[in-house]
């Protein structure tokens, strides 16, 4: 595998991997750096050699088991969905992944103000009088901040319509 083809992975694939190794894991860093050293682990094993047939299969796999392995080493067992035991990943679980992941580059994208007030709204279950009062601003920017929000989510290209699945939340 040359190095402009495991760039191409790890640009398409780190998000996605992320978002399925904090399924196991509930610890954004301890996914991060699992992905980090899978990829790492990759590239050492096939840098010289033909990738694998099915890379995408080979590395969401090669994920579960070092996040299956950090949960063992960190007492978090109990914390698996049993459906994340199964040898390989379904492709719901790798297709949820994946649209996590656009999920969150999106929200990642938009301004810091209508970010935090999103966030705070979808995540946190926060009242739109809540975080007026938390943020010290009008109800009525509150609710212009979510309407910027939705509308700038739903005009974001790399996201379908199935991708909204948190605003009945």
């Amino acid at each position: 595998m040359n190095s402009r083809i495991f760039q191409k992975y790890y640009e398409q694939l780190r998000l996605p991997l992320g978002m399925f190794s904090l399924r196991f894991t509930l610890s954004v860093e301890a996914a991060e750096d699992i992905v980090q050293s899978v990829f790492l682990e990759i590239w050492d094993k096939f840098n010289d050699e033909k990738e694998p047939d099915n890379f995408k299969s080979y590395i969401y796999r090669a994920v579960r088991n070092a996040s299956l392995n950090w949960c063992r080493d960190n007492g978090r067992m109990e914390t698996i969905p049993i459906e994340y035991y199964e040898e390989q990943p379904s492709e719901e679980v790798i297709d949820t992944s994946e649209r996590d992941a656009r999920l969150w580059q999106a929200i990642d994208n938009l301004p810091e103000k209508c970010r935090r007030i999103f966030l705070m709204s979808k995540r946190d279950a926060m009242p739109n009088a809540e975080i007026a009062d938390t943020l010290g601003i009008s109800i009525k920017t509150v609710e212009n901040q979510m309407t910027k929000a939705f509308s700038r989510l739903r005009g974001d290209r790399k996201l379908s319509s199935s991708d909204f699945w948190f605003l009945t939340l």
